[in-house]
């Protein structure tokens, strides 16, 4: 098998699968300023390019669990909030082929407000992957990634990114519980969660801005 050029595809051995989050280029409507904090006009394309304070975040995980994840946040949120990708390492990975890949990936989401990185089991493949992007500027790894954390980072990605790293592992470990039948509900404890009505999908988000 030949691995795939980059940064066109995902390396031999990771995929990347359901819809993709790459941001439009070159319109320059107000459905696209408005999802920015700050525009900029580029004087030689005349196009508008956007920047934002949000971390990118990248899951990078044993296959499919990296693609299930995203699509749960999708489900949760409505749309799938932009700048999260995923790799999804596949058993006969060539490692070499997947770092280069992620560098490609951190590349292609990282903003202002840098990128986390979350996977899977500590001291796995996809974690060792993981590993070489923490030397990276602006770049957070954290493993053990579960829903509830990566629910938190999506709603806290436009803090500073140590803040960011502290609100997923606090809401990676308050979705950890014990059920038994005198549990109390979810409510009545406070949620990991609890910061989903406030953070859009970046579609809810580019429709309100175009609504009279």
């Amino acid at each position: 098998m030949v691995a795939v050029p980059l940064p066109m595809g995902p390396a031999r051995g990771a995929t990347r699968s359901g819809p993709f989050d790459h941001r439009p280029v070159g319109r320059a409507n107000k459905g696209k300023q408005a999802r920015c904090r700050a525009t900029r006009l580029d004087r030689e394309s005349g196009r508008f390019s956007c920047k934002t304070d949000m971390a990118g975040i990248l899951i990078i995980a044993h296959a499919p669990l990296a693609s299930a994840l995203r699509e749960c946040v999708a489900h949760i949120y409505g749309g799938l909030p932009a700048r999260i990708g995923v790799i999804d390492v596949m058993p006969n990975c060539d490692p070499t082929n997947v770092v280069a890949f992620a560098h490609a990936e951190i590349d292609r989401l990282k903003e202002e407000n840098g990128a986390l990185v979350l996977t899977d089991m500590f001291g796995a493949t996809p974690s060792n992957i993981a590993g070489n992007l923490a030397s990276l500027p602006d770049v957070r790894v954290l493993a053990g990634v579960n829903l509830a954390m990566l629910v938190r980072a999506v709603c806290y990605r436009a803090t500073p990114l140590d803040t960011l790293v502290d609100k997923a592992l606090a809401g990676a470990t308050k979705g950890i519980h014990a059920i038994t039948p005198g549990t109390p509900a979810a409510a009545s404890m406070g949620s990991p969660c609890d910061c989903v009505a406030t953070a859009q999908p970046e579609a809810a988000i580019a429709q309100k801005s175009t609504t009279p």
